[in-house]
Protein backbone atom coordinates (compact mmCIF):
# COMPACT_ATOMS: atom_id res chain seq x y z
CA UNK A 1 0.00 0.00 0.00
CA UNK A 2 1.43 3.64 -0.67
CA UNK A 3 -0.25 6.64 -0.01
CA UNK A 4 0.64 10.38 -1.01
CA UNK A 5 1.22 13.09 1.42
CA UNK A 6 2.28 16.75 1.47
CA UNK A 7 2.44 19.58 3.87
CA UNK A 8 -0.31 21.81 4.56
CA UNK A 9 0.58 25.68 4.89
CA UNK A 10 -0.79 25.43 8.53
CA UNK A 11 2.01 23.11 9.52
CA UNK A 12 -0.14 20.05 8.90
CA UNK A 13 -0.83 17.42 6.26
CA UNK A 14 -3.05 15.95 3.17
CA UNK A 15 -2.61 12.49 2.31
CA UNK A 16 -4.51 9.68 0.62
CA UNK A 17 -4.09 6.03 -0.47
CA UNK A 18 -3.21 5.69 -4.17
CA UNK A 19 -3.81 2.24 -6.22
CA UNK A 20 -0.99 1.50 -8.77
CA UNK A 21 -1.67 3.89 -11.73
CA UNK A 22 -0.89 6.76 -9.07
CA UNK A 23 -4.58 7.51 -8.66
CA UNK A 24 -6.27 8.50 -5.39
CA UNK A 25 -7.96 5.13 -3.96
CA UNK A 26 -9.68 6.99 -1.08
CA UNK A 27 -10.47 10.36 0.22
CA UNK A 28 -8.16 12.85 0.71
CA UNK A 29 -7.97 12.99 4.63
CA UNK A 30 -6.13 16.33 6.48
CA UNK A 31 -4.08 15.91 10.16
CA UNK A 32 -2.43 18.34 12.51
CA UNK A 33 0.60 17.24 12.21
CA UNK A 34 3.00 16.21 9.08
CA UNK A 35 4.58 13.79 11.76
CA UNK A 36 1.90 12.48 13.73
CA UNK A 37 0.12 11.72 9.71
CA UNK A 38 3.22 9.34 9.49
CA UNK A 39 3.69 7.50 12.93
CA UNK A 40 0.14 6.70 13.20
CA UNK A 41 0.39 4.57 10.24
CA UNK A 42 3.12 2.22 10.29
CA UNK A 43 0.92 0.04 7.37
CA UNK A 44 1.87 2.29 5.10
CA UNK A 45 4.42 0.68 2.43
CA UNK A 46 5.80 4.08 0.55
CA UNK A 47 5.44 7.34 0.97
CA UNK A 48 5.05 9.39 -1.97
CA UNK A 49 5.98 12.72 -1.57
CA UNK A 50 7.56 15.79 -2.76
CA UNK A 51 11.57 15.57 -1.25
CA UNK A 52 13.18 12.85 0.84
CA UNK A 53 15.19 16.05 2.05
CA UNK A 54 12.80 18.64 3.07
CA UNK A 55 9.94 16.07 4.56
CA UNK A 56 12.36 13.55 6.01
CA UNK A 57 14.27 15.39 8.51
CA UNK A 58 11.57 16.58 10.09
CA UNK A 59 9.80 13.25 10.71
CA UNK A 60 13.52 11.73 11.66
CA UNK A 61 14.03 14.28 13.75
CA UNK A 62 10.81 13.45 15.50
CA UNK A 63 11.61 9.67 15.34
CA UNK A 64 9.92 8.77 13.00
CA UNK A 65 11.24 6.37 10.46
CA UNK A 66 9.75 5.58 7.00
CA UNK A 67 10.25 1.37 5.66
CA UNK A 68 10.06 2.83 1.68
CA UNK A 69 9.58 6.58 -0.05
CA UNK A 70 8.84 7.92 -3.63
CA UNK A 71 11.24 10.58 -4.19
CA UNK A 72 9.35 12.88 -7.06
CA UNK A 73 12.19 15.48 -7.36
CA UNK A 74 14.83 12.80 -7.64
CA UNK A 75 12.25 10.58 -9.98
CA UNK A 76 12.18 14.27 -12.13
CA UNK A 77 15.87 13.95 -12.24
CA UNK A 78 16.15 11.00 -13.66
CA UNK A 79 13.15 10.67 -16.08
CA UNK A 80 13.74 14.56 -17.73
CA UNK A 81 17.75 13.21 -18.17
CA UNK A 82 16.14 9.89 -20.03
CA UNK A 83 13.66 11.28 -22.16
CA UNK A 84 15.86 14.40 -23.15
CA UNK A 85 19.53 13.62 -22.55
CA UNK A 86 18.64 17.50 -20.45
CA UNK A 87 21.02 16.11 -17.47
CA UNK A 88 20.54 19.33 -14.74
CA UNK A 89 17.38 20.33 -15.34
CA UNK A 90 15.19 21.70 -12.69
CA UNK A 91 13.68 18.67 -10.87
CA UNK A 92 11.18 20.54 -8.12
CA UNK A 93 7.60 20.16 -8.29
CA UNK A 94 6.62 22.90 -9.33
CA UNK A 95 9.17 22.36 -12.33
CA UNK A 96 7.37 18.85 -12.79
CA UNK A 97 4.07 20.08 -13.15
CA UNK A 98 5.00 22.79 -15.07
CA UNK A 99 5.94 20.18 -17.51
CA UNK A 100 3.19 18.35 -17.12
CA UNK A 101 1.43 20.96 -18.43
CA UNK A 102 3.27 22.51 -21.21
CA UNK A 103 4.26 25.73 -19.36
CA UNK A 104 7.55 27.53 -18.74
CA UNK A 105 9.81 25.48 -16.22
CA UNK A 106 10.84 27.51 -13.38
CA UNK A 107 14.52 26.99 -11.92
CA UNK A 108 15.08 25.16 -8.92
CA UNK A 109 16.58 27.56 -5.89
CA UNK A 110 20.20 28.41 -5.82
CA UNK A 111 22.58 25.93 -4.12
CA UNK A 112 22.38 25.96 -0.64
CA UNK A 113 25.89 26.68 1.70
CA UNK A 114 26.87 23.59 3.54
CA UNK A 115 25.68 23.51 7.00
CA UNK A 116 26.94 22.05 9.86
CA UNK A 117 23.72 21.06 12.04
CA UNK A 118 21.10 18.81 11.06
CA UNK A 119 18.70 20.95 11.57
CA UNK A 120 19.29 23.92 9.02
CA UNK A 121 19.69 21.60 6.17
CA UNK A 122 15.95 22.74 5.33
CA UNK A 123 15.07 24.79 2.95
CA UNK A 124 11.80 26.12 1.00
CA UNK A 125 10.49 24.57 -2.13
CA UNK A 126 10.50 26.50 -5.26
CA UNK A 127 6.68 27.72 -5.26
CA UNK A 128 3.88 26.87 -7.23
CA UNK A 129 1.99 29.17 -9.47
CA UNK A 130 -0.57 30.95 -7.52
CA UNK A 131 -3.85 28.92 -7.33
CA UNK A 132 -2.55 25.64 -7.95
CA UNK A 133 -2.79 22.94 -5.10
CA UNK A 134 0.01 21.05 -3.60
CA UNK A 135 -1.44 18.19 -2.65
CA UNK A 136 -3.27 18.25 -6.47
CA UNK A 137 0.07 18.87 -8.23
CA UNK A 138 1.85 15.94 -5.93
CA UNK A 139 -1.22 13.60 -7.58
CA UNK A 140 -0.92 14.79 -10.96
CA UNK A 141 3.27 14.76 -11.13
CA UNK A 142 2.93 11.50 -9.76
CA UNK A 143 0.99 9.86 -11.81
CA UNK A 144 2.03 11.41 -14.93
CA UNK A 145 5.74 9.93 -13.36
CA UNK A 146 4.44 6.46 -13.22
CA UNK A 147 3.57 6.80 -17.14
CA UNK A 148 6.35 8.49 -18.33
CA UNK A 149 8.39 5.58 -16.44
CA UNK A 150 6.20 3.06 -18.41
CA UNK A 151 6.98 4.58 -21.92
CA UNK A 152 10.80 4.02 -21.64
CA UNK A 153 13.30 1.73 -23.09
CA UNK A 154 12.84 -1.07 -20.36
CA UNK A 155 10.34 0.28 -18.20
CA UNK A 156 11.23 -2.19 -15.55
CA UNK A 157 14.96 -1.57 -15.04
CA UNK A 158 13.43 2.36 -14.74
CA UNK A 159 11.60 1.59 -11.67
CA UNK A 160 14.28 -0.28 -10.18
CA UNK A 161 15.93 2.88 -10.86
CA UNK A 162 13.64 5.29 -9.03
CA UNK A 163 13.21 2.76 -5.97
CA UNK A 164 16.81 2.96 -5.38
CA UNK A 165 17.50 6.56 -5.66
CA UNK A 166 14.72 7.06 -3.47
CA UNK A 167 16.15 4.41 -0.98
CA UNK A 168 19.33 6.41 -1.39
CA UNK A 169 17.77 9.60 -0.29
CA UNK A 170 15.95 7.68 3.04
CA UNK A 171 19.35 6.06 3.84
CA UNK A 172 21.49 9.30 3.44
CA UNK A 173 19.09 11.29 5.69
CA UNK A 174 19.52 9.11 8.09
CA UNK A 175 23.20 8.86 8.11
CA UNK A 176 23.44 12.51 8.01
CA UNK A 177 21.54 12.14 11.05
CA UNK A 178 22.69 9.01 12.43
CA UNK A 179 26.58 11.03 11.96
CA UNK A 180 30.10 9.40 12.24
CA UNK A 181 31.57 8.46 15.61
CA UNK A 182 34.52 11.04 15.77
CA UNK A 183 36.94 11.64 18.92
CA UNK A 184 37.78 14.97 18.16
CA UNK A 185 40.29 14.24 21.27
CA UNK A 186 42.27 12.11 19.02
CA UNK A 187 42.45 14.33 15.98
CA UNK A 188 43.38 16.67 17.79
CA UNK A 189 46.23 14.85 18.96
CA UNK A 190 47.15 13.78 15.53
CA UNK A 191 46.99 17.73 14.83
CA UNK A 192 49.07 18.44 17.36
CA UNK A 193 51.52 15.66 15.98
CA UNK A 194 51.63 16.35 12.47
CA UNK A 195 51.65 19.94 11.94
CA UNK A 196 53.03 21.09 15.63
CA UNK A 197 51.71 23.88 17.33
CA UNK A 198 49.38 27.01 16.45
CA UNK A 199 50.47 30.30 15.91
CA UNK A 200 48.10 33.17 16.86
CA UNK A 201 46.91 35.34 13.88
CA UNK A 202 46.03 32.93 11.25
CA UNK A 203 49.81 31.96 10.60
CA UNK A 204 50.67 28.30 9.57
CA UNK A 205 51.51 25.84 12.09
CA UNK A 206 55.50 24.98 13.12
CA UNK A 207 56.06 22.11 11.63
CA UNK A 208 53.96 23.51 7.77
CA UNK A 209 56.03 26.90 8.39
CA UNK A 210 59.70 24.93 8.84
CA UNK A 211 59.07 23.12 6.15
CA UNK A 212 58.03 26.05 4.06
CA UNK A 213 61.79 27.50 5.51
CA UNK A 214 63.21 24.46 3.72
CA UNK A 215 61.44 24.78 0.36
CA UNK A 216 62.70 28.24 0.44
CA UNK A 217 66.14 27.30 1.04
CA UNK A 218 66.30 24.76 -1.01
CA UNK A 219 65.51 27.21 -4.09
CA UNK A 220 67.54 30.04 -2.65
CA UNK A 221 64.83 32.23 -2.66
CA UNK A 222 61.85 33.28 -0.41
CA UNK A 223 59.09 30.90 -2.25
CA UNK A 224 55.39 30.53 -1.05
CA UNK A 225 54.80 26.31 -1.25
CA UNK A 226 50.94 27.07 -1.00
CA UNK A 227 51.15 29.48 -4.53
CA UNK A 228 51.82 26.69 -7.54
CA UNK A 229 52.86 29.26 -9.94
CA UNK A 230 55.72 30.51 -7.34
CA UNK A 231 56.87 26.86 -7.56
CA UNK A 232 56.69 26.41 -11.16
CA UNK A 233 58.99 29.88 -11.57
CA UNK A 234 61.27 28.74 -8.67
CA UNK A 235 61.98 25.21 -10.31
CA UNK A 236 62.70 27.62 -13.59
CA UNK A 237 65.04 29.66 -12.71
CA UNK A 238 66.84 26.25 -11.28
CA UNK A 239 66.59 25.08 -14.79
CA UNK A 240 64.07 22.61 -13.94
CA UNK A 241 61.17 22.97 -16.41
CA UNK A 242 57.64 21.49 -14.48
CA UNK A 243 54.22 22.19 -15.97
CA UNK A 244 52.54 21.49 -12.25
CA UNK A 245 53.24 21.02 -8.54
CA UNK A 246 51.30 17.81 -8.76
CA UNK A 247 52.69 14.73 -7.04
CA UNK A 248 53.62 12.74 -10.08
CA UNK A 249 55.66 15.02 -11.55
CA UNK A 250 57.69 16.38 -8.97
CA UNK A 251 58.25 13.01 -7.96
CA UNK A 252 60.09 13.06 -11.46
CA UNK A 253 62.44 15.71 -10.23
CA UNK A 254 66.16 15.17 -9.16
CA UNK A 255 66.08 18.70 -6.76
CA UNK A 256 66.24 19.02 -3.08
CA UNK A 257 63.10 21.38 -2.78
CA UNK A 258 60.99 17.93 -4.09
CA UNK A 259 61.22 16.40 -0.47
CA UNK A 260 60.27 19.36 1.61
CA UNK A 261 57.79 20.71 -0.81
CA UNK A 262 55.94 16.94 -1.05
CA UNK A 263 55.77 17.16 2.90
CA UNK A 264 54.35 20.57 2.89
CA UNK A 265 51.79 19.72 0.21
CA UNK A 266 50.71 16.56 2.13
CA UNK A 267 50.22 18.74 5.68
CA UNK A 268 48.67 22.07 3.85
CA UNK A 269 46.34 19.32 2.65
CA UNK A 270 45.34 18.14 6.45
CA UNK A 271 45.37 21.71 7.81
CA UNK A 272 43.06 23.50 5.31
CA UNK A 273 40.84 20.66 4.77
CA UNK A 274 40.14 18.57 8.31
CA UNK A 275 42.64 21.04 10.39
CA UNK A 276 41.79 22.80 13.75
CA UNK A 277 39.04 24.88 11.81
CA UNK A 278 36.89 21.93 10.36
CA UNK A 279 37.06 19.89 13.58
CA UNK A 280 35.27 22.98 15.18
CA UNK A 281 33.04 23.74 12.55
CA UNK A 282 31.75 20.18 11.98
CA UNK A 283 32.15 17.66 14.84
CA UNK A 284 29.46 18.22 17.70
CA UNK A 285 28.71 15.58 20.44
CA UNK A 286 31.06 12.80 19.41
CA UNK A 287 29.83 12.93 15.48
CA UNK A 288 30.61 13.95 12.40
CA UNK A 289 27.00 14.61 10.34
CA UNK A 290 27.77 15.33 6.90
CA UNK A 291 24.99 16.02 4.55
CA UNK A 292 24.89 13.40 1.47
CA UNK A 293 23.86 14.12 -1.83
CA UNK A 294 22.73 10.76 -3.22
CA UNK A 295 23.17 11.11 -7.17
CA UNK A 296 25.38 14.19 -6.74
CA UNK A 297 27.73 13.05 -10.27
CA UNK A 298 26.41 12.59 -13.54
CA UNK A 299 27.11 8.77 -13.24
CA UNK A 300 24.99 8.56 -9.85
CA UNK A 301 28.03 8.53 -7.71
CA UNK A 302 27.19 10.67 -3.97
CA UNK A 303 28.71 14.19 -3.16
CA UNK A 304 28.06 15.77 -0.34
CA UNK A 305 27.55 19.62 0.72
CA UNK A 306 30.50 20.61 2.83
CA UNK A 307 32.90 18.82 5.20
CA UNK A 308 34.40 16.64 2.69
CA UNK A 309 33.09 13.71 4.04
CA UNK A 310 34.40 11.55 1.08
CA UNK A 311 38.07 12.79 1.15
CA UNK A 312 38.89 11.59 4.55
CA UNK A 313 42.98 11.30 4.78
CA UNK A 314 43.68 7.69 6.05
CA UNK A 315 46.16 9.67 8.88
CA UNK A 316 42.56 11.73 9.76
CA UNK A 317 40.89 8.16 9.81
CA UNK A 318 42.56 7.34 12.95
CA UNK A 319 40.04 9.91 14.53
CA UNK A 320 36.98 7.83 13.59
CA UNK A 321 36.73 4.91 16.74
CA UNK A 322 33.49 3.09 17.71
CA UNK A 323 31.14 4.10 20.83
CA UNK A 324 32.59 1.81 23.68
CA UNK A 325 31.15 -1.76 23.45
CA UNK A 326 30.06 -1.02 19.45
CA UNK A 327 32.12 -1.83 16.75
CA UNK A 328 32.52 -0.88 13.38
CA UNK A 329 31.99 -2.69 10.32
CA UNK A 330 34.03 -1.55 7.17
CA UNK A 331 32.62 -3.06 3.83
CA UNK A 332 34.71 -2.43 0.53
CA UNK A 333 33.41 -3.56 -2.68
CA UNK A 334 36.31 -5.51 -4.23
CA UNK A 335 36.89 -4.66 -7.97
CA UNK A 336 33.23 -3.50 -8.29
CA UNK A 337 33.78 -1.84 -11.83
CA UNK A 338 35.26 -4.55 -13.43
CA UNK A 339 32.53 -7.20 -11.97
CA UNK A 340 29.82 -5.14 -13.28
CA UNK A 341 31.36 -4.95 -16.60
CA UNK A 342 31.11 -8.22 -16.80
CA UNK A 343 27.33 -8.25 -15.98
CA UNK A 344 26.20 -5.40 -18.32
CA UNK A 345 28.36 -6.40 -21.41
CA UNK A 346 27.23 -10.56 -20.63
CA UNK A 347 30.77 -11.65 -22.01
CA UNK A 348 30.62 -15.03 -21.48
CA UNK A 349 34.55 -15.05 -20.67
CA UNK A 350 34.70 -12.17 -18.46
CA UNK A 351 31.40 -13.40 -16.58
CA UNK A 352 33.06 -17.00 -15.94
CA UNK A 353 35.92 -15.45 -14.48
CA UNK A 354 34.11 -12.75 -12.43
CA UNK A 355 32.45 -15.63 -10.55
CA UNK A 356 35.62 -17.56 -9.90
CA UNK A 357 37.27 -16.06 -7.86
CA UNK A 358 37.48 -13.36 -4.91
CA UNK A 359 40.50 -11.80 -6.82
CA UNK A 360 39.04 -10.70 -10.22
CA UNK A 361 42.31 -9.65 -12.08
CA UNK A 362 44.29 -12.90 -10.40
CA UNK A 363 42.00 -15.26 -12.62
CA UNK A 364 42.16 -12.97 -15.45
CA UNK A 365 45.86 -13.13 -15.31
CA UNK A 366 46.05 -16.55 -15.20
CA UNK A 367 43.59 -17.62 -17.80
CA UNK A 368 44.78 -14.72 -20.42
CA UNK A 369 47.73 -13.04 -18.82
CA UNK A 370 50.93 -14.98 -18.55
CA UNK A 371 50.26 -15.14 -14.58
CA UNK A 372 50.64 -11.75 -15.10
CA UNK A 373 48.19 -9.67 -12.50
CA UNK A 374 49.23 -6.39 -13.12
CA UNK A 375 49.09 -6.33 -16.52
CA UNK A 376 45.73 -8.11 -16.38
CA UNK A 377 44.59 -5.40 -14.27
CA UNK A 378 46.16 -2.74 -16.52
CA UNK A 379 44.31 -3.98 -19.13
CA UNK A 380 40.58 -3.90 -18.08
CA UNK A 381 41.28 -0.70 -15.97
CA UNK A 382 42.42 0.65 -19.38
CA UNK A 383 39.24 -0.77 -21.19
CA UNK A 384 36.59 0.67 -18.69
CA UNK A 385 38.88 4.26 -18.01
CA UNK A 386 39.94 4.68 -21.94
CA UNK A 387 43.84 4.20 -21.47
CA UNK A 388 44.65 3.35 -25.06
CA UNK A 389 47.86 4.18 -25.14
CA UNK A 390 51.26 2.84 -24.53
CA UNK A 391 51.54 -0.20 -23.26
CA UNK A 392 47.75 0.26 -22.09
CA UNK A 393 47.12 -0.17 -25.75
CA UNK A 394 49.01 -3.57 -25.92
CA UNK A 395 47.58 -5.01 -23.10
CA UNK A 396 43.57 -3.83 -24.46
CA UNK A 397 44.24 -5.92 -27.65
CA UNK A 398 45.06 -9.14 -25.87
CA UNK A 399 41.71 -8.21 -23.70
CA UNK A 400 39.59 -7.75 -26.93
CA UNK A 401 40.90 -11.16 -28.00
CA UNK A 402 39.92 -12.57 -24.90
CA UNK A 403 36.91 -10.64 -23.84
CA UNK A 404 35.64 -9.13 -27.12
CA UNK A 405 32.10 -9.11 -25.94
CA UNK A 406 33.12 -6.57 -23.10
CA UNK A 407 35.42 -5.00 -24.86
CA UNK A 408 32.79 -3.88 -27.63
CA UNK A 409 30.17 -2.82 -24.88
CA UNK A 410 32.87 -0.33 -23.94
CA UNK A 411 33.71 0.84 -27.31
CA UNK A 412 30.52 1.38 -28.60
CA UNK A 413 29.71 3.75 -25.31
CA UNK A 414 32.93 5.59 -26.37
CA UNK A 415 31.64 5.83 -30.25
CA UNK A 416 28.12 7.14 -29.36
CA UNK A 417 29.78 9.64 -26.90
CA UNK A 418 32.14 10.49 -29.69
CA UNK A 419 29.51 11.04 -32.57
CA UNK A 420 27.42 13.40 -29.69
CA UNK A 421 24.79 9.95 -29.16
CA UNK A 422 23.53 9.70 -25.29
CA UNK A 423 24.52 6.29 -23.05
CA UNK A 424 22.82 4.97 -20.29
CA UNK A 425 23.41 3.01 -17.39
CA UNK A 426 22.12 -0.94 -17.33
CA UNK A 427 19.12 0.33 -14.89
CA UNK A 428 18.65 3.72 -17.58
CA UNK A 429 20.17 6.45 -15.57
CA UNK A 430 21.30 8.82 -18.81
CA UNK A 431 24.84 10.64 -19.46
CA UNK A 432 24.30 14.62 -19.64
CA UNK A 433 23.81 16.10 -23.98
CA UNK A 434 26.78 17.27 -25.38
CA UNK A 435 27.00 21.33 -24.52
CA UNK A 436 24.46 23.27 -26.91
CA UNK A 437 27.07 25.61 -27.71
CA UNK A 438 29.00 22.71 -29.59
CA UNK A 439 28.19 22.56 -33.68
CA UNK A 440 26.73 18.71 -33.61
CA UNK A 441 27.82 18.50 -37.44
CA UNK A 442 31.06 19.35 -36.76
CA UNK A 443 31.44 17.40 -33.63
CA UNK A 444 33.39 14.16 -34.21
CA UNK A 445 37.22 14.46 -34.53
CA UNK A 446 37.57 17.23 -31.93
CA UNK A 447 39.49 17.10 -28.89
CA UNK A 448 36.16 17.68 -27.18
CA UNK A 449 34.39 14.51 -28.96
CA UNK A 450 37.44 12.52 -27.80
CA UNK A 451 37.10 13.61 -24.13
CA UNK A 452 32.99 13.22 -24.74
CA UNK A 453 34.28 9.46 -25.71
CA UNK A 454 36.01 8.60 -23.02
CA UNK A 455 33.97 9.83 -20.70
CA UNK A 456 31.02 7.77 -22.22
CA UNK A 457 33.22 4.74 -21.99
CA UNK A 458 33.29 4.86 -18.09
CA UNK A 459 29.79 6.29 -17.45
CA UNK A 460 28.35 2.98 -18.52
CA UNK A 461 30.19 0.77 -16.04
CA UNK A 462 30.47 3.42 -13.20
CA UNK A 463 26.88 4.30 -13.45
CA UNK A 464 25.33 0.93 -13.48
CA UNK A 465 27.97 0.31 -10.86
CA UNK A 466 26.43 3.74 -8.47
CA UNK A 467 23.20 1.75 -9.38
CA UNK A 468 24.01 -1.66 -8.15
CA UNK A 469 25.13 -0.03 -4.98
CA UNK A 470 22.04 1.63 -3.93
CA UNK A 471 20.06 -1.53 -4.43
CA UNK A 472 23.07 -2.78 -2.04
CA UNK A 473 22.19 0.27 0.26
CA UNK A 474 18.49 -0.61 0.27
CA UNK A 475 19.14 -3.96 1.04
CA UNK A 476 21.19 -3.89 3.87
CA UNK A 477 19.13 -0.99 5.21
CA UNK A 478 16.19 -3.36 5.26
CA UNK A 479 17.96 -6.17 6.68
CA UNK A 480 19.16 -4.12 9.58
CA UNK A 481 15.25 -3.22 10.36
CA UNK A 482 14.08 -6.06 10.08
CA UNK A 483 16.59 -7.90 12.11
CA UNK A 484 15.48 -5.75 14.96
CA UNK A 485 19.32 -4.54 15.21
CA UNK A 486 20.71 -1.04 16.52
CA UNK A 487 23.12 -1.08 14.30
CA UNK A 488 23.10 2.05 12.05
CA UNK A 489 24.23 3.03 8.75
CA UNK A 490 27.01 5.74 9.41
CA UNK A 491 29.42 6.07 6.33
CA UNK A 492 29.09 5.27 2.58
CA UNK A 493 31.33 6.22 -0.62
CA UNK A 494 30.75 4.63 -4.15
CA UNK A 495 32.49 1.30 -3.42
CA UNK A 496 32.57 1.40 0.56
CA UNK A 497 30.12 1.20 3.80
CA UNK A 498 30.60 1.67 7.62
CA UNK A 499 28.14 0.25 9.83
CA UNK A 500 27.91 1.47 13.32
CA UNK A 501 27.00 -1.69 15.53
CA UNK A 502 27.28 -3.18 18.63
CA UNK A 503 29.92 -5.60 19.20
CA UNK A 504 27.63 -8.87 19.44
CA UNK A 505 25.46 -7.84 15.94
CA UNK A 506 28.90 -7.81 13.78
CA UNK A 507 28.33 -10.99 12.59
CA UNK A 508 24.94 -10.55 11.57
CA UNK A 509 26.29 -7.09 10.32
CA UNK A 510 28.86 -9.12 7.76
CA UNK A 511 26.74 -10.96 6.92
CA UNK A 512 23.89 -8.95 5.52
CA UNK A 513 25.73 -7.40 3.91
CA UNK A 514 27.00 -10.45 1.78
CA UNK A 515 23.31 -10.84 1.38
CA UNK A 516 22.77 -7.37 0.24
CA UNK A 517 25.59 -7.41 -2.39
CA UNK A 518 24.41 -10.36 -3.78
CA UNK A 519 20.40 -9.53 -4.01
CA UNK A 520 21.71 -6.22 -5.91
CA UNK A 521 23.67 -7.91 -8.43
CA UNK A 522 20.39 -10.37 -8.92
CA UNK A 523 18.21 -7.36 -8.83
CA UNK A 524 19.98 -5.11 -11.00
CA UNK A 525 21.66 -7.51 -14.00
CA UNK A 526 19.34 -10.54 -13.79
CA UNK A 527 20.96 -14.12 -13.48
CA UNK A 528 24.57 -14.56 -14.29
CA UNK A 529 27.71 -16.08 -12.65
CA UNK A 530 29.44 -12.88 -11.52
CA UNK A 531 29.82 -12.07 -7.98
CA UNK A 532 29.97 -8.81 -6.08
CA UNK A 533 32.10 -9.70 -2.96
CA UNK A 534 33.31 -7.29 -0.35
CA UNK A 535 36.34 -7.27 1.64
CA UNK A 536 34.71 -6.63 5.28
CA UNK A 537 36.55 -5.50 8.51
CA UNK A 538 35.72 -5.44 11.91
CA UNK A 539 37.69 -2.91 13.84
CA UNK A 540 37.49 -0.60 16.42
CA UNK A 541 39.04 2.55 14.65
CA UNK A 542 38.41 3.18 10.67
CA UNK A 543 42.09 3.94 10.32
CA UNK A 544 42.98 0.00 10.75
CA UNK A 545 40.35 -1.33 8.18
CA UNK A 546 42.73 -0.87 5.68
Amino acid sequence: MRWAIAESGDGGARLCPLDSQGNPAGPVRTEASLVEAVRSRPEVERWVWRSTTEIYRPLLAAGVRVERCYDVQAAEALLIGHEQGQSGQARSLAAAWARLHHLPVPEDAPARAADTEPSLFDSAPVPLPPGVDEFAALLAVYAGQLARTAQTEHPDRMRLLLAAESAGMLVAAEMSQAGIPWRADIHRELLDTLLGERFPGGLEPRRMAELAEEVSRAFGVRVRPDLPAEIVRAFARAGVEVSSTRKWELQRIDHPAVAPLLAYKSLYRVHTAHGWSWLDQWVHGGRFRPEYLPGGTVSGRWTTNGGGALQIPKIIRQAIRADPGWTLVVADAAQMEPRVLAAVSRDPALMDAAGRREDLYADLAARGFGGDRARAKLALLGAIYGQTSGDALTHLAALRRRYPAAVAYVDDAAHAGVEGRLVRTWLGRTCPPVPAEENLSGFTGTPAARARGRFTRNFVVQGSAADWALLVLAGLRRSIAQAGLRAELVFFQHDEVIVHCPAPEAATVVAAIATAADTAGLLAFGPTPVRFPFTTAVVDCYGDAK
